[in-house]
C-alpha cells in the first residue's frame, strides 16, 4: 500500500474516535497507536528504498568517473589530443555533472514527511509522556519494584519483554523532579547512574544525571551525600557554574550544622540528645492524602487479606435461579461467596465471549477520561486517582447491551428502569481507581438529583478481561481481594436496608500491573427496588 491511501485510512480511523488524546488512561486505545506506527515504519521503509537506489544510482556513476578521471589525469594533453574525449569532456562538465547535482538534490522524503506530519497531530503528547512515567512510578509503589527490576523488565506474565535505557531512566528522574517528587527523582536517577557507570552507551551525561541527583538528595536532607554527588560532578566538570554554586552552599550548611552540635555539647555535656538522621542513600517515600494507602497497596499485592479459616468455613457454592425467576430455573448461574459480611458473591459465565467483544467494539470508539465528582462544587472532573477510559451504553444500541442488562436483572431481582446506563471501563498504564464508595454520602445530598432514582443501591460489577497480574477489587475496610476473572461478575448492595449507606463497601480497583483490564457495570438506584428489596426494621439492617 502507498503511503498516502495509508495516510488517509488512519486518518479517517483516528477522527472516528479521537477527541482528545490521553492514551496512557487506556490501553484498548494505545493499541491502534502500533497500527500508526507500523504504518509510519512502512513509510519510512520506503523512503530509505528510495535514498538506497538514488545512492546507488550515484555511487555507479562515481565508480566510472574515478577510473576516467584516473586515465585523464595521467596524461591530459594524450588525452585531450582525441577529438572525442575532448568533445565529452566539456559534455560532461556542462550537461552530466548537472543531471548528477540534480540527482543529488532530487527529494524523497515528501511522502514519509507529510505522512509524519499528518499523523503526529494525532500523537501521544507531553501529557501522555508524564502520565506514562508517573504510571510506571505508581506500579513501582504499589507492588513494591525496586527501579532495577522495571528496568529490566522483569514482570510476571509478560510475553514480551522490555528494558529501559540510560536515557529511559534518566527521562523518569526528570518527570518526577518537575512534579516536586524527589523521592522518585532519587530512585530513577541513581538507577541511570548505575546503568551507566556499567557502561551502557547513551546521550546521557554523568554530569547531568548528578545534578538532578544531588539537588534531589539536599533535598531530603543528606547533605553528606549532597556534597559527594556536587563534588564528583565536578571532578567531571570543574566549569559547572550550578554546581560550584551549590557545593559552597552545601559546605556552609554543613559547617553551621557542626557548629550547632558542638555548641550543644559545650552547654550541657550531660544531656544527650535524640534526632532524625538521615541515613545515606536510603529515603522514605513521603505520606500522601490517602490514609488507608498501606492497606490498600498490600492488598493489591495479596498481602494482609483478612480471610481466616472460621471465615472461610461461611462461605458456599450454589446454583442461583433468581429466587425462583422462571428464566433461570432451567439454566441457573453458578454462585460462589466471595465474603459473608458484608455479602459479597461472584456469578460465573455471565458474558460470553462473544458478547464481550461486542460491548468492547461498541465501547472503544466512545471512550472518554473516565471522571469524579467532585465533592465542593459536584462537577465531574478527571483525578489522578482514577485512571482509566469509560463510555455509556444505551439499550438501543445493539441488542447484546439489552441482553447483558436483562441478565443482571434475573440474576439480582433488581429493575434496570431506575439504573445508570451500562458503564464500560478500560484501564490504561497502571491503571486503577483508589478507595472510594459507590454511593452518594450525607454530604454530597444531590450527587444522584438530577437522575431521581434516589441513592445507588447495588453494584454488579462484570469482568470482560483475565488480567495477567494486578488489577484487583479490594476493600481496605475488612481486608478482602477479589481477581478478575474473564466472564464472571460480582455483586453487593452498597447500602444497607435501612437506605443507610454501608460505609464498609469502600473499595478500589488496584494498578494494573501486566495485561489490558476491561469491566463493565450496572448501578441499580433505589426507586423501583422499594419492594424488591424492603427496608430493614432497624438503621443497621
Amino acid at each position: 500500500m502507498k503511503p498516502w491511501p495509508q495516510l488517509m485510512f488512519f486518518l479517517c480511523v483516528f477522527l472516528i474516535w479521537h477527541t482528545e488524546a490521553e492514551f496512557f488512561t487506556s490501553i484498548g486505545q494505545m493499541t491502534d497507536l502500533i497500527y500508526a506506527e507500523k504504518d509510519l515504519m512502512q513509510s519510512l521503509q520506503e523512503y530509505i528504498q528510495a535514498e538506497e537506489k538514488k545512492l546507488s544510482q550515484v555511487k555507479s556513476w562515481a565508480e566510472k568517473m574515478d577510473v576516467l578521471t584516473s586515465k585523464s589525469a595521467s596524461d591530459p594533453e594524450g588525452y585531450l589530443a582525441h577529438p572525442v574525449n575532448a568533445y565529452k569532456l566539456v559534455k560532461r562538465l556542462n550537461t552530466d555533472w548537472l543531471e548528477l547535482e540534480n540527482l543529488v538534490l532530487q527529494d524523497t522524503t515528501n511522502g514519509f514527511i507529510a505522512n509524519l506530519t499528518m499523523q503526529r497531530q494525532f500523537f501521544p503528547t507531553e501529557e501522555d509522556e508524564t502520565g506514562a512515567a508517573k504510571a510506571l512510578m505508581r506500579l513501582q509503589d504499589t507492588y513494591k519494584l525496586d527501579p532495577e527490576t522495571l528496568s529490566r523488565g522483569n514482570l510476571p506474565g509478560t510475553k514480551y519483554r522490555s528494558f529501559l535505557t540510560v536515557g529511559d531512566c534518566f527521562g523518569m528522574g526528570k518527570t518526577a523532579y518537575n512534579d516536586g517528587d524527589y523521592y522518585h527523582t532519587v530512585l530513577w536517577m541513581e538507577q541511570a547512574l548505575k546503568q551507566h557507570d556499567e557502561g551502557e552507551d547513551t546521550t546521557v551525561s554523568k554530569v547531568e544525571i548528578l545534578d538532578y541527583l544531588s539537588y534531589a538528595v539536599f533535598q531530603f536532607g543528606d547533605l553528606h551525600r549532597a556534597v559527594e554527588l556536587t563534588r564528583r560532578l565536578l571532578s567531571l566538570d570543574s566549569t559547572h557554574e550550578r554546581a560550584g554554586s551549590n557545593l559552597r552552599y552545601f559546605e556552609k550548611l554543613l559547617e553551621k550544622e557542626r557548629e550547632e552540635k558542638e555548641r550543644e555539647k559545650s552547654v550541657n555535656k550531660t544531656v544527650t540528645t535524640t534526632e532524625t538522621v538521615v541515613q545515606s542513600g536510603a529515603y522514605e517515600r513521603p505520606l500522601d492524602y490517602l490514609p488507608e494507602r498501606d492497606i490498600y497497596e498490600a492488598l493489591c499485592r495479596g498481602e494482609g487479606v483478612k480471610m481466616t479459616p472460621r471465615r472461610q468455613k461461611r462461605l458456599f457454592c450454589r446454583y442461583h435461579d433468581g429466587n425462583g425467576n422462571p428464566h433461570l430455573l432451567i439454566a441457573p448461574f453458578k454462585e460462589e461467596d466471595e465474603w459473608d459480611s458484608p455479602h459479597i458473591v461472584r456469578y460465573y459465565d455471565v458474558m460470553s465471549d462473544d458478547e464481550i467483544e461486542k460491548i468492547k467494539q461498541l465501547a472503544k470508539p466512545r471512550l472518554a477520561r473516565a471522571t469524579v465528582r467532585d465533592p465542593k462544587t459536584g462537577v465531574l472532573t478527571v483525578a489522578s486517582y482514577r485512571v482509566s477510559k469509560s463510555s455509556w451504553l444505551e439499550e438501543n444500541d445493539d441488542p447484546v447491551v439489552a441482553k447483558v442488562n436483562q441478565r443482571m436483572q434475573q440474576i439480582t431481582g433488581l429493575t434496570v428502569k431506575t439504573a445508570e446506563l451500562l458503564q464500560v471501563a478500560n484501564y490504561g498504564m497502571g491503571g486503577q481507581y483508589e478507595p472510594h464508595f459507590d454511593f452518594s454520602r450525607k454530604d454530597e445530598p444531590d450527587a444522584f438529583k438530577r437522575l431521581g432514582t434516589g441513592n445507588r443501591v447495588a453494584t454488579f460489577l462484570n469482568y470482560m478481561s483475565d488480567v495477567e497480574a494486578g488489577g484487583a477489587t479490594v476493600f481496605p475496610d475488612f481486608g478482602a481481594a477479589i481477581w478478575p476473572k474473564k466472564g464472571t461478575a460480582v455483586f453487593w448492595y452498597n447500602l444497607l436496608k435501612s437506605g443507610e449507606g454501608d460505609y464498609r463497601t469502600r473499595h478500589a480497583a488496584c494498578p494494573v500491573l501486566v495485561g489490558c483490564k476491561w469491566v463493565s457495570n450496572k448501578w441499580f438506584h433505589e426507586r423501583g427496588n422499594e419492594f424488591l428489596r424492603p427496608c430493614g426494621r432497624t438503621e443497621v439492617d
